[in-house]
């Protein structure tokens, strides 16, 4: 029995620490012409369900055509994530123009 619930929790261990950050990203028009980024956190509760604050990629653009935008859960969004244990979820947006 001991065995058993020493494999489950090295297994249970494993997958938390071999998960990666999450990132999405895309192209609008050519893409960044001269390397602004403007950064902004994202606000969510209870693993992403409720959106407390959200940022708006053409907002944060301004009057540009072409940029790229990365929202992604970095390390320390990931860390956040874990110690409330996934009540608070922040993610970042990255927008490069």
């Amino acid at each position: 029995m001991r065995k058993t619930i020493s494999k489950f929790a090295c297994i249970v261990t494993m997958s938390i620490l071999l998960s990666s950050c999450y990132t999405l990203s895309y192209q609008v028009g050519n893409g960044a012409q001269t390397g602004i980024e403007v950064k902004k956190k994202n606000h969510y509760l209870i693993g992403g369900l409720a959106a407390l604050s959200t940022s708006d990629p053409v907002l944060m653009a301004g009057d540009a055509e072409d940029y790229n935008v990365k929202i992604e859960h970095s390390f320390i969004d990931g860390l956040i994530n874990a110690l409330t244990a996934g009540i608070y979820t922040p993610t970042t947006t990255t927008v490069t123009k």
